[in-house]
């Protein structure tokens, strides 16, 4: 399944020169794979695009972020939906 995961956190709690964005979630989390990631750096916030098998995995891939961002995490398709007459 996918998900939209969108991780803020306050100018305080950066991570750039910290470990950067990469160092808000664990990409070793078996049953995850981050499809993609974008920034709005100025605006501290995180953009992914994540595949995971299930919701612990995804909470264990979000786990090095939880004490210095928020995360809101919407499942996503890639597929429309069927057109219904």
């Amino acid at each position: 399944m996918l998900f939209h995961v969108e991780q803020v956190h306050e100018p305080e709690n950066c991570p750039y020169g910290h470990g950067g964005s990469t160092s808000l979630h664990d990409s070793s989390v078996d049953g995850v794979r981050l499809v993609a990631m974008y920034g709005a750096f100025m605006e501290h916030v995180i953009y992914l695009i994540v595949e995971a098998s299930d919701l612990e995995s995804l909470n264990l891939f979000l786990l090095p972020g939880m004490k210095t961002c928020r995360a809101k995490i919407t499942p996503v398709s890639d597929h429309p939906l069927p057109v219904r007459s």
